[in-house]
């Protein structure tokens, strides 16, 4: 399984950037893929080809209304180790012997 975080910002459209985010998480919620949004970006899980196809997916469009697009992909790729998403926040939480604010 793959976990990959991944940023996609449209150069020279403006200071926000939202409009271009909610187009991507609309194509990574309707993948059916387990997905976590965050304030600098967007982490899925799920087989190496399917995620990075998504990623593509994303970067286009974007790319579909910009002239420029920076992509930032950051992968960690474990074989047999499904559920990541959550199983590595837990791990953690369990060293520190408490939950914590994610």
């Amino acid at each position: 399984m793959t976990l990959a975080e991944f940023s996609i910002t449209p150069i020279g459209k403006g200071t926000s950037v939202s409009e271009w985010v909610a187009r991507c998480v609309d194509l990574v919620d309707r993948s059916g893929l387990p997905y976590r949004l965050n304030p600098m970006g967007t982490v899925v899980e799920g087989p190496f080809d399917d995620v990075l196809a998504l990623i593509a997916r994303c970067h286009k469009a974007v790319a579909a209304d910009c002239d420029r697009v920076s992509t930032i992909i950051k992968i960690d790729d474990r074989r047999g180790a499904p559920g990541r998403l959550d199983a590595k926040v837990d791990a953690v939480e369990r060293r520190l012997g408490r939950t914590l604010r994610t």
